[in-house]
Parts: structure tokens; sequence; C-alpha cells
């Protein structure tokens, strides 16, 4: 275990709880601060998962409102947009489409967190930024600010930013989210805490692209998805 002090950009879902529960077990709770952002997205329902995760894992909050950044984006993610969020697999919609951003990429939004979060970290005094991004959302430049060369990118600029007082660390980004959700398995992350689903509502959709990721990585890992079992959905 080390004593670095640690900020976990943390939304709610499977991949940022399953980081943020790695980043307890390597640095201590005492060691490790949370992130999470509301950007105008559709399901603010992450939020409250945000806030569930960290109370558990007994790490302070912090939440950042950076709507108004947004506000002019038609991205389906967000709550003023009119698009629908697709009911289809991110692959479905590049095959029709063409590979590339899909609708709900929010234009830069991962960039916009990392930058905001490098200021968070230092004025916490933290030496690490951890950020959940994997590979399958990469594919195909779905969400091109969460490759390999992004976060390779970012980390760069944050260092020479901070004259090296801080770091990015994204365990993830060449992981699929079949080997991030057996990983937390073995961590014993509380997944039934999380919240993956695009849409606004109190339970998931089961339809959108990332219900569907959730689902294929728990069934790859033979396991349940606790948030779909009965009585565990809010």
């Amino acid at each position: 275990m080390t004593d670095e002090k640690v900020l976990v950009l943390c939304s709610g879902g499977v991949d940022s709880t399953t980081l943020l529960a790695q980043a307890v077990a390597r640095h201590g709770a005492e060691n490790v601060f949370a992130l999470s952002v509301a950007y105008g997205q559709k399901h603010v329902r992450e939020l409250r998962s945000a806030e569930a995760v960290c109370a558990y894992y007994g790490v302070p909050l912090r939440t950042l409102d950076l709507g108004a950044v947004f506000a002019d984006s038609a991205c389906s993610l967000l709550a003023h947009a009119d698009a629908d969020v697709p009911h289809e697999s991110y692959a479905d919609q590049q095959a029709k489409n063409g590979e590339g951003p899909v609708s709900t990429y929010v234009p830069f939004r991962n960039g916009l967190f990392l930058a905001s979060a490098a200021s968070v970290a230092l004025s916490l005094g933290c030496s690490v930024l951890c950020y959940g991004a994997h590979a399958d959302d990469a594919a195909g430049a779905a969400y091109p600010d969460c490759s390999l060369a992004f976060v390779r990118a970012m980390d760069a600029a944050v260092r020479e930013g901070t004259a090296g007082e801080l770091r990015i660390e994204a365990p993830f980004v060449q992981m699929n989210k079949t080997a991030i959700v057996r990983a937390g398995l073995d961590l014993g992350v509380p997944y039934e805490l999380t919240w993956s689903c695009y849409e606004g509502g109190d339970e998931p959709c089961g339809a959108c692209a990332t219900c569907l990721d959730r689902q294929a990585a728990f069934a790859a890992c033979g396991a349940e998805d606790p948030l779909l079992a009965e009585g565990n959905t809010d």
C-alpha cells in the first residue's frame, strides 16, 4: 500500500467503481478522493450511484457542474437534446453509420473532465489522477477520448502543465469490460450500487449500448448483474 494521494473520476458506473475499489485497495481510503461531474446528462441517476459507491468505500466525493459547456451540443446523451439514445450496440451503430464518434459522444467531454480534475487533484495534494477509460469504448473511435493515444496525450499535458506533480493513470485503457468486471468481482465490488444505463429512467432500459455492454460483460464472467436482480434497481 502506498501513501500517495489519488483522485478518481467517478461516474457511478462499472468501470469507475472498479477503479475506485482498486485505488482504495492500493492506497487506503484515507488517501483517495473521488470526483463526479454533472454535465447535463439524461442519466442523472448515475450521480446518485457515485454518492452511494463513495459512501460504501468511505471516500469523500466532490461534484462539478459543467453543464453550461455542453449547452449547444445536440448529443443524444444530453437532457436538452431532441435526439433519442440509440437502442443498439456501438458496433451496430457503426455498421450503419461508419466508424467514428457515436451519437452519445459528448464533445471532448473526457478531455474537459481530466483537465478540470487535474486542478482539483492538485488542490487536494494528489499526485495521481485515475481515469476509467477502456478499450471497448475506444473501438472504432466511438469515443475517441477513451483511446490509448488520447490518454497518453492527456497524461503528457498534465505532467507538463503541473511540472511533474501529477500524472494520469488509466489501467483499463487496453482492457475490455469483461476483464474489468472480472477484476471487480474478485475485489467484491458492490455492483448493485452502480448505474450504467444512458436513459433517464429509474430502471435500466436494457437496450442502449452501455446496458448491452454491461449485460455481455457479466454474462461472459458467468455472473448475474446484481442491478438487474429484483429489488436492486434503485
